[in-house]
């Protein structure tokens, strides 16, 4: 019989030995696995919230200064929106990471775009703790969000462009129709468009644009000269076209043509628009089109009617590094309206470092020297529009070109049509603009 290992005997110790040192390595990495996973908060659902590696303790007092940050989101499904809304909610959750704050943790909501359900995120955030709350998407959202927030005296940055819902602490996040409208307007009366026409959408948006096309029109000592705005439904803009291009011909047969069109839309209209200017023979070598935003679209050169276009949009530089990370992390382009909530998480982890009672105060969000972001510097009036400096962008047949850039600061006062500009490039870069057709979010 084999004699049995006793506590002296060499390969019993060597035995227990390893046997310990196999526990505390099992112990170790079950400890990271758990960490990991505490610290990417990994939940179901929408209202998952993502906190910081590394929580640090307050020198003071010892305990953790944990700011909470709300972020509502329609999330719900799988539609167009909700695809949107996810990405934003990454691009989010990519600020917060990039950032690295340890005091910084993201409540995340669902707000299923509607006012009873925003409403209902927003009480449930505050009662986590929320001391500023980014989103909602949709102007609706806002209405229920906004008297919750108010009576808690937390600030709302959201990212509809409803300048209804702006003010009493609401305040917009995205880019405004009337500065997009302003900043084209003014370019091209600054390189001599004087007599202008125009084809709007016959919607709220389509009346906002035209009103406003008409007062910088009239300020700048320019004409308006035709105007005619279409249905938004299938072929609704063929009749209102051609009464429009009708004219056209008929200003310039009499030695008084038309200078500029004006075309405000995006990938929902331009497409079926294009075809209809090619057809009806418009010269647009003398003739200049003009649009907004949401010329910024995948392809929009292929439609040979609109390139040479001038449209107005932020410096696409920053746009290309985000979206760049972005696709590396998420494995899928970021929709453009994405860049707003990763600045606005990084506005408010800027905002974070304040003094607890003034930290997302009116003087702070609205601070003279604003904050700068991905689409370049924006700041917020105290009714809560945000003012942003607009490069202007010319159509190529394969992307589009910066023709006058950015400004780099932003008026104290006023829009920012009377920023200073950067001094124009020598030779300017193309960019394509894979991304996202319009920055107007949906209302």
């Amino acid at each position: 019989m084999a004699a049995r290992s006793t506590a002296k005997d060499p390969a019993y110790a060597l035995g227990k030995f390893l046997v310990f040192i196999m526990s505390v390595l099992v112990l170790g990495l079950t400890s990271i696995l758990t960490g990991c996973a505490a610290n990417l908060n990994q939940q179901s659902g929408p209202t998952a919230s993502i906190t910081p590696q590394n929580p640090t303790q307050n020198g003071t007092s010892g305990k953790a200064r944990t700011v909470k940050i709300a972020l509502l989101l329609p999330l719900g499904g799988f539609n167009k929106t909700a695809v949107i809304a996810k990405s934003m909610k990454q691009a989010a959750e990519m600020a917060l990471f990039e950032r690295n704050d340890p005091t910084i943790q993201l409540i995340v909501k669902n707000d299923h775009g509607t006012a009873n359900g925003a409403k209902l995120a927003a009480q449930q955030a505050i009662s986590s703790g929320a001391q500023i709350i980014l989103g909602p998407l949709f102007s609706k959202a806002v209405t229920g969000a906004a008297p919750v927030a108010r009576a808690a005296n937390i600030p709302i940055v959201s990212f509809s462009n409803d300048a209804n819902v702006a003010g009493r602490g609401v305040y917009l996040m995205s880019y405004l129709p009337d500065q997009e409208v302003e900043r084209i307007t003014n370019y091209a009366v600054s390189r001599g468009k004087r007599r202008f026409a125009a084809l709007i959408p016959d919607t709220v948006y389509g009346h906002a644009v035209e009103k406003t096309f008409r007062n910088v029109v009239t300020r700048a000592g320019g004409q308006v000269i035709a105007l005619e705005r279409y249905p938004a439904k299938a072929n609704g803009m063929l009749d209102p076209a051609k009464r429009i291009f009708e004219i056209i011909k008929e200003s310039n047969d009499i030695g008084a043509p038309i200078d500029a069109l004006f075309l405000p839309g995006g990938q929902e209209t331009l497409p079926s628009l294009g075809p209809l200017i090619a057809y009806s023979g418009l010269d647009n070598t003398s003739m200049q089109l003009l649009g907004t935003g949401g010329w910024e679209f995948p392809n929009i050169g292929r439609d040979q009617a609109f390139v040479g276009g001038w449209y107005p949009s932020p410096d696409p530089r920053g746009w290309q590094s985000f979206s760049g990370r972005f696709a590396k992390n998420f494995g899928q382009a970021p929709p453009r309206l994405a860049s707003l909530a990763y600045d606005a998480v990084n506005m408010a982890i800027s905002l974070s470092r304040n003094a607890t009672g003034g930290r997302f105060s009116p003087t702070a969000i609205s601070q003279p020297d604003g904050f700068q972001g991905i689409d370049g510097p924006f700041r917020f009036n105290q009714n809560g529009l945000s003012v942003r400096g607009l490069a202007i962008l010319q159509v190529k047949k394969f992307g589009s070109q910066v023709i006058e850039p950015a400004p780099r600061t932003l008026p104290r006062t006023g829009s920012a049509a009377s920023a200073k500009a950067s001094p124009p490039q020598k030779s300017p870069q193309a960019f394509s603009s894979p991304f996202g057709a319009s920055f107007f979010s949906p209302n």
